[in-house]
């Protein structure tokens, strides 16, 4: 079976020990810690994210018990959901109001 094409590259794995917050997450391996993802690209997505999250009684989505991220073999899994975040996109900028032309 042939690896991912992005297994074993760099671009796909960073791990910042170094970092004041590292690991961020509670009980996470820092030996597999990947830190490229810092700030989740899924957020947006909300309950369709596939990550361990809930929503505080505020709304706010809470992702501190998520490591989906963060895992090294996880990095096909999040550039996977792209397509679903360019779609989150494309409906609200056809359902936005603000469809005023720039001026350039």
């Amino acid at each position: 079976m042939a690896k991912p094409y992005w297994e074993g590259k760099e671009f796909s794995y960073f791990s910042h020990k170094n970092c004041e917050y590292f690991p961020c997450h509670t009980g996470a391996d820092p030996d597999n810690f990947n830190c490229l993802f810092c700030y989740c690209p899924l957020y947006a997505l909300g309950d369709k994210c596939g990550g361990n999250f809930r929503f505080l009684d505020s709304g706010i989505k809470d992702c501190s018990r998520c490591k989906v991220p963060h895992k090294k073999e996880n990095f096909g899994y999040i550039t996977g959901k792209y397509k679903e975040l360019a779609e989150l996109v494309r409906k609200q900028r056809e359902n936005s109001t603000e469809n005023v032309k720039k001026p350039y």
